[in-house]
C-alpha cells in the first residue's frame, strides 16, 4: 500500500557537521542563564498573545449573539417556515451545483500541497481526504486539530508521515486565507461606495484597505519569486510554493470563496438587491468573524454578521436563506463525509479480510 506514494528527488543532500565542543570558562552559566532569560520572555510574550486572541474571540462570540436574539426576538415563525418554502427548487439546484464546485476547488487545495511537497498520491485518495476533511472541520470548527486528523487519518494509510500532512494542511491554510484576502480586498477596492453603506466607513478608507490587501498579495508573490522561501513552524522547516503554485493558490481560493459565496447570493430572497461583488466581499468578512471566534463553523457569528450587514427587507426571507445555505453547505458535506468514511473504512477492512482469508486458503493449498 506504501507504493502509491513516491517522493520526488531534489537531488539535495545534508551533510552532517560535528558537534561544537562548550567551553570550559565561566561564562558559559551567564550564557545559559541568558537563554533561559530569553526564552521565559518570548514564552511570556506567546501566553499573553494567547490570552489576547482568546479574549478576542469570546468578545466576538459574546457580541454576536447579543445582536442575534435582538435580531431574531421579532421574527415571526409562521413567516420563517414560509419563507423558507417560498424557495425555489432552481435556486435550491444552484445552490447545491455551487457547493459541489466550491468542495472541488478544495480538493485542488490538497492537490497544490501535495505538488510543492514533491509527494504523488491518488487523486481519488486526495479528493477523499480534502472533501472529509473540509466538510468535518467546517461543522465542527478548529479546522487545524479537526481537519489535521481526518487528513492524517486517510493519507498515513498511503505512506505520508505526520510531518507531510501538517505541511499540506498549513499549505491548504494558506491558500484558503489568500482566497478570503483577494476576495475582500477586491470588493473592498472596486466596491468601496457599496460597502461603504454596509461597514459605514468612507469610500476612500475602503479603498486604501482594499488596495492594501490586494497589494498585501503582489508583495507576497515577488517575496516567494526572487528566491525560495522557507518559514520554521512548531519546530519543522517548511518550504513555501513559489510564483506557479501560488498563482495557482489564488485561482483556487478565489474560486472556492466565489463559489461558497455563490450558494448563499442564488438562495437570497429576490426583493434583496445587491451585487455580487459586494456580497462577495461581505460574505467573506462574516467568514473571517466566524473564524475569529473560535464558534465551530462560526455558526451564530457568521448569521448575525450577514443579518446586520443586509437590512432593508423583512428578517425572516433573509433568515430562510441563511438556514438553508447552513443545511446545504455545512450539514450535508458532512453527513456525506461521515458515510464516506464509513464507506471507506469498510472497505478497507473487508479488503484486508479478503487478503488474510486468501493467504490462508495459499497455505491449505500449500499443505495439500
Amino acid at each position: 500500500m506504501h507504493n502509491n506514494v513516491r517522493p520526488q528527488s531534489d537531488g539535495g543532500g545534508a551533510a552532517g557537521s560535528p558537534r561544537e565542543m562548550a567551553p570550559l570558562f565561566y561564562e558559559a552559566p551567564l550564557e545559559d542563564a541568558h537563554a533561559r532569560s530569553v526564552r521565559s520572555v518570548a514564552a511570556h510574550h506567546r501566553s499573553f498573545g494567547k490570552k489576547l486572541a482568546a479574549g478576542f474571540s469570546v468578545a466576538i462570540a459574546a457580541f454576536s449573539i447579543y445582536v442575534l436574539i435582538r435580531t431574531l426576538s421579532g421574527v415571526n415563525l409562521a413567516d420563517l417556515q414560509r419563507a423558507i418554502a417560498a424557495t425555489g427548487n432552481d435556486q435550491i439546484a444552484w445552490a447545491a451545483l455551487l457547493a459541489g464546485v466550491s468542495f472541488l476547488a478544495l480538493t485542488g487545495y490538497d492537490a497544490l500541497a501535495l505538488r510543492q511537497l514533491r509527494v504523488r498520491v491518488p487523486y481519488k485518495t486526495t479528493a477523499l481526504a480534502s472533501f472529509t476533511s473540509y466538510a468535518i472541520s467546517f461543522v465542527l470548527g478548529f479546522p487545524l486539530i479537526t481537519a489535521g486528523t481526518v487528513r492524517y487519518w486517510i493519507y498515513s494509510q498511503v505512506g505520508l508521515a505526520a510531518s507531510k500532512v501538517a505541511s499540506l494542511t498549513i499549505i491548504a491554510g494558506v491558500t484558503f486565507w489568500i482566497g478570503m484576502i483577494l476576495v475582500i480586498g477586491a470588493g473592498l477596492a472596486f466596491r468601496s461606495e457599496a460597502i461603504s453603506a454596509i461597514n459605514h466607513l468612507t469610500p476612500a478608507l475602503n479603498m486604501l484597505i482594499g488596495a492594501g490587501l490586494i497589494g498585501g498579495i503582489l508583495c507576497y508573490l515577488t517575496w516567494v519569486t526572487v528566491r525560495r522561501r522557507t518559514v520554521r513552524i512548531q519546530g519543522f522547516r517548511l518550504e513555501l510554493p513559489g510564483l506557479a503554485l501560488s498563482l495557482g493558490q489564488i485561482v483556487l481560493g478565489v474560486v472556492d470563496q466565489c463559489a461558497a459565496a455563490g450558494v448563499l447570493y442564488v438562495l437570497l430572497p429576490q426583493q434583496l438587491h445587491i451585487d455580487f461583488f459586494t456580497f462577495a466581499a461581505t460574505y467573506v468578512f462574516g467568514c473571517i468573524l466566524g473564524v475569529a471566534s473560535n464558534a465551530p463553523g462560526g455558526i451564530g457569528v457568521f448569521e448575525a454578521t450577514m443579518l446586520k450587514a443586509l437590512p432593508g427587507i423583512a428578517q425572516e426571507p433573509l433568515l430562510a436563506s441563511l438556514l438553508l445555505f447552513r443545511a446545504i453547505y455545512y450539514i450535508a458535506p458532512f453527513i456525506l463525509a461521515l458515510a464516506l468514511l464509513g464507506a471507506h473504512e469498510a472497505f478497507r477492512r473487508w479488503k484486508s479480510l479478503r487478503e488474510a482469508m486468501d493467504r490462508t486458503e495459499a497455505q491449505v493449498d500449500d499443505l495439500g
